[in-house]
């Protein structure tokens, strides 16, 4: 099994989930896509963060991004499991979660490693642009829960970056300044960005975000 680099794409796959069989380029469409594994059914961490997940609803509908969540257990102890999330998340699960029993998903998106764990899945995190390719993959142990308002960050920072020809600075958050792309000239950067920019050295000018 070769593993994803960043640009591949993603692989297409049937499953069964808590809401019925998917195939996952169906269930995103045109829209930009989350999946994300889970080492396991009614384990703390991962409890907080699917109700998390399922919170920032709203934000991902805004960001047209899809959500999709994977464990290695099966559909009737995903139902189950829901049923505590929302109770103790005060939340309602909005997003399929595929019962990965045979590992198949887990597999094809290289989930499982081994020295960490050779049965559950490790926290994976894969954001699919709308052309089906892999824009970003971030892999937590499974002692460390993810944290949301980066997904968030980051989504905001590569719509941004596919449209225009800017890059996000360190801790950059959506609506402040970032960097204009090196292969752009004054020139042009000129007519690309009307706001204006700072030349802090040649190869760093800064600018108003762009609309």
């Amino acid at each position: 099994m070769s593993t994803l680099r960043l640009g591949d794409k993603a692989p297409n796959f049937d499953a069964e989930t808590s809401e019925g069989k998917i195939n996952f380029y169906d269930f995103l469409g045109d829209s930009w896509g989350i999946l994300f594994s889970h080492p396991a059914d009614y384990t703390p961490v991962c409890t907080t963060e699917l109700g998390a997940a399922a919170k920032y609803r709203d934000e991902f509908e805004k960001r047209n991004v899809k959500v999709m969540a994977l464990s290695v257990d099966g559909v009737e102890s995903h139902k189950d499991w829901i049923k505590d999330i929302n109770e103790t998340q005060n939340t309602t699960v909005n997003f399929p979660i595929i019962a990965d029993e045979d590992r198949k998903v887990a597999d094809l998106y290289d989930m499982i490693h081994p020295n960490a764990d050779n049965t559950l899945t490790v926290r994976s995190v894969y954001v699919i642009a709308p052309d089906k390719t892999i824009k970003l993959m971030i892999t937590y142990p499974a002692s460390t829960g993810r944290n949301f308002d980066e997904l968030l960050r980051v989504i905001d920072s590569l719509q941004l970056t596919a449209y225009k020809k800017v890059a996000t600075p360190a801790n950059w958050k959506s609506g402040e300044d970032v960097v204009i792309s090196p292969s752009v000239n004054n020139e042009e950067a000129k007519k690309l960005f009307p706001k204006g920019f700072k030349e802090v050295k040649p190869y760093l000018r800064m600018t108003p975000q762009p609309e």
